[in-house]
């Protein structure tokens, strides 16, 4: 039995899919609520849900459990409910960690890019647990994922009992199917998509970067695909474990995307510049680029899909489709 925190979510129902496909059985933590979220799971559904609440009790009381992915998480980077946020992505994250330890089940879990902060230069996103105290995240969300990293590297210093595999993993701009209940936090692709689909045009924030070129900041976009077959490959290799980036190793911009959405969608080529909301002013990271030489250093050796491919496939296989649901 595998469980999967935020399993009905974006990351989480991609991994559920895959590993139902593999024929393994798993527990999805998460709510369904009632805004269409259980599609995530219709072609793929888990043996067991159950909520986040009964997750503790649950495990006291569980056996026969082969991993933990834990991907549920308050994801919004605009939240500033910092007791919930604290509550979900940090002291949940250190309960699982020492019931993992505890109970010698591997534990691979969600950081985020967002704890590299206002980083613009390639090499200010080097991974790994050594050097974390320098970065400066630059809102409650990435604070609190670069809180829980901290917690793991001092826990690990002071000899305190670990998994016998653990792994956070930094995921970038991932894009794909199932986001759709992600309302704000939705990816660029889709809402770009929307917009070129509806015969509006593409509109990207203006720079506010001097120097800069409007459309011009840069992000580093995976395909969720690539993040799911990462995490498998974690699955498959249990002597790895650290703090890894997980995106393409490829910063590409936001124009270059508005231009393949356009493309893939078969719209002409049709960009807007829109002044940037008040609200992301002061956190709005305008580069990011994953270094992922510690990952390829453990041994993944897979190509990861370029933006181009990734955008026509999200388009063609899924956002073009009556049913945009993998």
């Amino acid at each position: 039995m595998i469980i999967v925190t935020g399993g009905a979510g974006f990351i989480g129902s991609c991994l559920q899919a895959a590993l139902y496909k593999e024929g393994l059985r798993t527990v999805v933590v998460d709510r369904l609520r009632n805004h269409g979220k259980w599609r995530n799971l219709a072609a793929h559904p888990p043996h067991q849900i159950i909520a986040p609440e009964a997750l503790r009790p649950f495990l006291e009381q569980a056996t026969g459990i082969k991993a933990v992915f834990h991907m549920g998480a308050v994801s919004a980077t605009t939240s500033c409910e910092g007791d919930i946020v604290w509550d979900s992505n940090v002291a949940l994250s250190q309960y699982l960690w020492q019931w993992c330890a505890r109970s010698r089940v591997p534990f691979i879990y969600a950081s985020s890019a967002a704890t590299y902060g206002a980083a613009q230069s390639p090499d200010a996103f080097v991974d790994g647990i050594e050097t974390i105290e320098r970065l400066r995240p630059l809102n409650l969300y990435g604070w609190s994922k670069q809180s829980f990293d901290l917690w793991v590297k001092n826990t690990l210093k002071a000899g305190e009992p670990s998994p016998p595999q653990w792994v956070g993993l930094k995921f970038f701009n991932v894009y794909g199917p199932n986001e759709y209940h992600k309302g704000s936090m939705i990816s660029v692709v889709k809402v770009k998509y929307d917009e070129a689909s509806s015969g509006k045009p593409v509109r990207l924030f203006r720079s506010t970067v001097p120097g800069l070129g409007d459309g011009q900041q840069k992000r580093d976009f995976i395909w969720v695909g690539d993040v799911v077959e990462v995490m498998l490959w974690l699955l498959r290799t249990p002597d790895v474990s650290g703090i890894f980036n997980c995106g393409s190793g490829v910063a590409r911009s936001y124009m270059d995307l508005g231009l393949a959405v356009c493309k893939a969608s078969g719209h002409k080529a049709d960009i807007e510049f829109i002044d940037m909301p008040v609200s992301l002013k002061g956190q709005y990271q305008s580069y990011t680029c994953a270094d992922m030489t510690a990952l390829r250093k453990a041994g993944y050796r897979q190509a990861f899909t370029s933006l181009e491919d990734g955008v026509t496939r999200y388009i063609d296989h899924y956002l073009s489709q009556g049913n945009p649901y993998l």
